[in-house]
């Protein structure tokens, strides 16, 4: 999986660092007001740091980050990767039943069709965004690495155990 990732080409799904304890977001939650959300813990924190480390030592180029903009995530991007661009299309649906979240996981889904390099692609979203994607439930810090075959299915391709902290 290493090796391939050097060669590029590749989405690398990651789920957030690890958090504060708790579930989804408290009931007062606005997307972009941190104090309201629920957010990296120390341990999480560290978490992203020495998963961008361990990503650098293995001589992995990401070309670009997106991430949610919930600041759990955005956290863990700029930590782990020194930054990255705000997307809605990777914001948490969870306890949402709507339509709203086959849109969103279809938009992803393009997106990871669409990639072909230099480098690699990093989304940095949540646990329900790669469940949608995979069928496979990510722990904190966990990347699951995809790539669209010719077909256009997404392909789980490996998994990187998440880093402790």
């Amino acid at each position: 999986l290493w090796s391939a990732l050097r060669n590029g080409g590749y989405v690398l799904l990651m789920r957030h660092a690890a958090t504060e304890p708790g579930i989804g977001d408290p009931p007062q939650f606005k997307a972009g007001d941190c104090k309201t959300q629920r957010n990296l813990s120390a341990a999480g924190r560290e978490q992203a740091a020495k998963t961008g480390q361990r990503l650098k030592d293995a001589g992995i180029t990401i070309s670009a980050v997106r991430s949610s903009r919930w600041c759990r995530c955005l956290d863990t991007a700029s930590i782990a990767f020194g930054s990255a661009t705000p997307d809605p299309t990777l914001d948490s649906f969870f306890g949402d039943r709507s339509a709203q979240n086959e849109q969103q996981t279809a938009a992803v889904r393009a997106r990871i069709q669409s990639f072909r390099g230099p480098g690699n692609l990093v989304l940095v979203t949540h646990q329900v965004n790669i469940t949608a994607l995979t069928g496979e439930f990510p722990a904190e810090g966990e990347i699951f690495v995809v790539r669209a075959s010719a077909e256009g299915s997404l392909q789980l391709k490996g998994r990187i155990t998440p880093v402790k902290p």
